[in-house]
């Protein structure tokens, strides 16, 4: 009772805390919660979201060199143009924190925008057997209406004469209808589902070589190749056009200074030189506290020089440790790391460090270096930063004396015309110098001193001081930086084009850079005289994709020899794949290792993707991916031609057994009233494809070689077949299919007349049901040996295989035919004796070898008058092979050497430089870096005569 109880006051049910109270709950509760570290990110997170920040900007779009918006805080708007945009993939450096605003997530970013949409990839094969599927299922219905028909026709005519022991069907139209759909069930083994799944083993089992092929792997990386679909290998030998980025595909991305001309005198030797001569004079750079470790010079005479401290020598050094847009970032003492817009750039000043001009940080006014251990700082006046037009770049610097120096550095070809007339000896030897360094890229340096004190000149008319000629231009010397190509390239591509394939290069890169690495890599060469360039100076510019030009376009770039694609932007690259893919008919492959590149990588038939410095999002998006582009000559050459090989043997096979084992119950037919009943024992018809033809035909597609590794290099031609589809076609498919009809009429026919009306030894009937069966089944079993005529390479597999299935069949022959298995199972196991009944007769063996002659002879006849006649590539190399009989050679590497007068326009830096952002002093802090980029660098190629696509794009990925 509540009330009775009220007056004992005893303690109520109600809980109250002593922890809290009404005034301390809420500060205690956050002071508490505030302690999750990620309680407080979120609040954070809930403050920016309340910041009124707004941005309206342009709606998704693919475009990389531009961005328009404007965003607005506290009533103030600010423009935002593409300078002030990260995109996707992008690095920030030297920045301790930032604000940002995410504008574009997921799809709608640029990258993304540029990737083209992932799709189910099919091999040319399965668009054919797609085709060839439906002729099969047409060919049956035809087949089957034949047959009902003539059910028809003999119920009519001859139906009544087996009415004692054969009921009548009254209505011959339902007759024949029932027969129509027993024969579809009885042929159906024409296309039998064992194809699908035999085809899908023999995928799996070639993906396996491949990511077992030692050849393949890149040690130095650990890296192994890796094929990351089961359904595409076959394709690899049908490759006709290869489409290939630069950097980190063809090059190792890797800067080194190698040698350089100094008033007409040449330094330093080239690293592979001296390792060909077992020679390795290593400079010595511990004079140095600030040297950079990992770089290697091999001229003793310029180090001399700078100790002697020759003019000449230093002004060279001093050029190149001021003259840059290179930013500095020095964490500890004497460590020193370089961010540079190229690896150009970082490869010059890194030099110069070496040497004892040591770039130490900048400002937006000054530039520190460190002469020989002496600190200088020099006041930058201005920059003159490169593009496009000007393709060099210069700086007005005053040093601590006073004096006003210009230095310039850029293409040969632009600053040979801006010397003074004293230079012209100079400028010759140093062009000798250039054409000496055969494979590597120049700069040319010249310098201009003001020996007055000149106007302190401002960012606004730098522009015009490009132009003044008061005083010379003097040449101070030239550099040899060479961007190494990867270990085997040249020869790759060089394999690749006797196997008729055509590589194209797709590339970010402007068009000089790319022509003079065509030359360095002796792909573009003296005598190409004509050189085919379609040039845009704008995005808007570039129509050679439009639809109205597309296929001019690709006319003129067929006529070419090598089509060098320049400027072109991700989803561009995509395009030029899908323009070739329509147009020409051809299976495609690109290859890449960048983001930037997995638009075609997804757009081609075959994409590989190169495991390297620019992420793994090239290989995550390939089909089969490894670390090295040398690499794809084995890929294609070696595993794409066996893959493709040993598919259209199998197939061949397949259909030319299973069309004869079928078109046999179609004879039959004819001789048996039309009444679907099988001319095989029901046992038989299960295993012949589970067991006694399966072995012998993968056996063969997963081991035959017609040559082995060895000479499928050293002849890149045998790779053409597989571009012309000579091994399976329309074509291949009917003359395998009128060889199973002529196959099955003597398969059939011959047992028939040799058994026709005969009797055994014995006196008993030697022409009953079960013992016809038998010899069908014998005779069909027999082709399994005959697989040997398209074996090229009998290994221990393929002899178990062949010679165990048709041991299998007797075995298992005379298992069922025993009376054992009879008593168990009288209906399944009728044939009780049938088997040595049948082999204990000579005319059994005579008309099973008689058989087997007349179906094997023509094929052996047509082949040998055939390879007399007109032999393939195939059978001229074997036939070589045989002769010599000697081992595989190893594949040759070819020394690569340039005999060209012809200079490149090459400048160092294919995108506008950091010089606004140096001077403008809006990131820069004293003695720190700004924000930057990490941008695409430039890159390295080869190829063969020449077609520039030039679309200006903005290299930000």
């Amino acid at each position: 009772d509540r009330e009775y109880n009220s007056s004992f006051k005893y303690a109520t049910n109600s809980i109250k805390t002593s922890k809290y109270n009404p005034f301390t709950f809420l500060p205690l509760n956050l002071f508490e919660q505030f302690q999750r570290i990620a309680n407080a990110y979120f609040l954070f997170l809930l403050i920016l979201q309340v910041c009124k920040i707004q941005v309206c900007c342009e709606p998704p779009n693919n475009r990389l060199d531009r961005f328009t918006g404007t965003l607005t805080f506290d009533s103030q708007k600010y423009s935002l143009d593409n300078e002030r945009v990260l995109l996707r993939g992008c690095t920030l450096r030297n920045t301790d924190w930032c604000f940002g605003l995410v504008l574009f997530a997921g799809p709608e970013t640029k990258l993304m925008q540029n990737c083209g949409k992932s799709t189910f990839k099919r091999t040319s094969i399965d668009r054919l057997m797609n085709v060839l599927v439906l002729f099969i299922f047409g060919l049956l219905a035809l087949m089957c209406i034949i047959l009902a028909v003539g059910n028809g026709i003999w119920e009519n005519h001859a139906g009544s004469k087996f009415n004692a022991f054969l009921p009548r069907e009254e209505n011959t139209v339902f007759s024949a209808f029932l027969t129509f759909w027993s024969y579809i069930i009885i042929l159906n083994t024409v296309v039998p589902i064992s194809l699908y799944v035999s085809m899908e083993v023999i995928r799996l089992g070639n993906s396996y070589y491949i990511n077992w092929d030692r050849t393949m792997y890149h040690a130095r990386t650990d890296t192994p190749a890796e094929a990351r679909t089961t359904t595409l290998n076959e394709e690899l030998g049908q490759i006709k056009y290869i489409f290939s980025d630069k950097t980190g595909t063809l090059t190792q991305n890797i800067m080194t200074f190698n040698k350089c001309s100094i008033n007409g005198k040449s330094y330093g030797q080239d690293q592979s030189h001296m390792h060909q001569l077992f020679i390795i004079f290593i400079v010595d750079f511990s004079f140095n506290r600030l040297a950079d470790p990992k770089f290697l010079f091999y001229d003793h005479s310029l180090v001399e020089g700078v100790k002697l401290e020759l003019p000449d020598v230093h002004a060279f050094f001093r050029l190149l440790a001021l003259c840059h847009t290179v930013m500095a970032e020095e964490k500890r003492e004497g460590d020193l790391v370089y961010q540079a817009q190229s690896p150009d750039e970082g490869a010059l000043v890194t030099a110069a460090r070496n040497f004892g001009f040591v770039f130490r940080s900048r400002s937006p006014e000054t530039v520190t270096i460190e002469e020989m251990g002496i600190q200088r700082s020099y006041e930058m006046l201005a920059i003159l930063d490169f593009n496009n037009v000007r393709k060099r770049m210069s700086v007005i610097v005053r040093n601590p004396e006073g004096k006003l120096s210009l230095y310039c550095k850029g293409a040969d070809t632009i600053i040979y015309e801006r010397l003074h007339p004293s230079c012209s000896e100079v400028m010759k030897v140093t062009t000798e110098h250039l054409n000496v360094s055969q494979h590597q890229r120049s700069l040319v340096r010249l310098q201009r001193e003001y020996l007055f004190i000149f106007l302190r000149v401002s960012h606004a008319i730098s522009h015009t001081l490009d132009n003044i000629a008061l005083f010379p231009n003097l040449l101070i010397g030239a550099t040899a930086i060479e961007d190494k190509l990867q270990d085997g390239v040249a020869q790759t591509i060089e394999q690749l084009a006797k196997a008729e394939i055509k590589i194209w290069v797709l590339t970010g890169d402007k068009q000089e850079t790319a022509e003079n690495i065509g030359y360095s890599c002796n792909l573009l060469r003296e005598e190409m005289n004509d050189v085919f360039i379609v040039a845009a100076n704008s995005p808007e510019e570039a129509f050679a994709l439009e639809s109205n030009m597309e296929l001019e376009f690709l006319r003129t770039a067929c006529m070419c020899k090598t089509v060098i694609c320049c400027r072109v932007t991700p989803l561009q690259k995509a395009q030029v794949v899908e323009l070739v893919k329509k147009y020409k008919k051809a299976v495609t492959l690109a290859i890449g290792d960048g983001a930037n590149d997995v638009s075609m990588i997804k757009a081609a038939h075959i994409g590989v993707g190169i495991s390297g410095q620019e992420g793994m999002q090239a290989v995550l998006s390939s089909d089969f991916s490894f670390a090295q582009f040398r690499f794809l000559q084995h890929l294609l050459l070696v595993h794409g031609r066996w893959s493709y090989l040993r598919m259209c043997k199998f197939l061949r096979y397949f259909f030319y057994k299973n069309f004869t084992f079928t078109f046999v119950h179609f004879w039959y037919a004819f001789f048996c009233g039309f009444s679907a009943q099988t001319v095989y024992d029901e046992g038989f018809i299960t295993l012949y494809n589970l067991v006694y033809t399966a072995l012998p035909v993968l056996g063969m597609s997963l081991f035959d070689q017609d040559v082995n590794a060895g000479w499928s290099l050293e002849y890149p031609q045998l790779y053409v077949p597989g571009q012309l589809s000579q091994y399976f076609s329309k074509r291949a498919f009917m003359m395998c299919a009128l060889h199973s009809w002529y196959s099955s009429l003597v398969l059939f026919f011959v047992p028939y007349a040799a058994t026709y009306d005969t009797a055994r030894d014995d006196g008993k009937d030697g022409a009953d049901y079960q013992s016809f069966m038998f010899y069908f089944s014998l005779i069909s079993t027999l082709y399994s040996p005959q697989l040997g005529l398209d074996l090229s390479y009998w290994t221990v597999v393929n002899n178990l295989f062949v010679w165990g299935s048709l041991g299998m069949f007797f075995i298992l022959t005379f298992t069922m035919y025993t009376d054992g298995l009879f008593r168990l199972r009288p209906s399944s196991f009728a044939f009780i004796g049938t088997a040595r009944n049948c082999l204990n007769q000579p005319n059994v063996w005579l008309t099973v070898a008689l058989t087997a002659i007349l179906c094997v002879l023509p094929v052996v006849a047509y082949r040998f008058f055939y390879s007399q006649i007109s032999p393939t590539i195939n059978d001229k190399v074997r036939y070589k092979v045989c002769q010599m009989k000697e081992p595989a050679p190893r594949p040759r590497r070819t020394k690569l050497t340039r005999r060209s007068t012809r200079r490149s326009g090459y400048a160092f830096s294919h995108a506008h430089g950091y010089g606004d952002l140096v001077t403008s002093g809006r990131f820069l802090r004293r003695h720190a870096l700004t924000p930057s980029t990490e941008l695409k660098r430039n890159e390295e190629t080869n190829l063969n005569t020449f077609i520039v696509l030039n679309t200006h794009r903005v290299p930000c990925i």
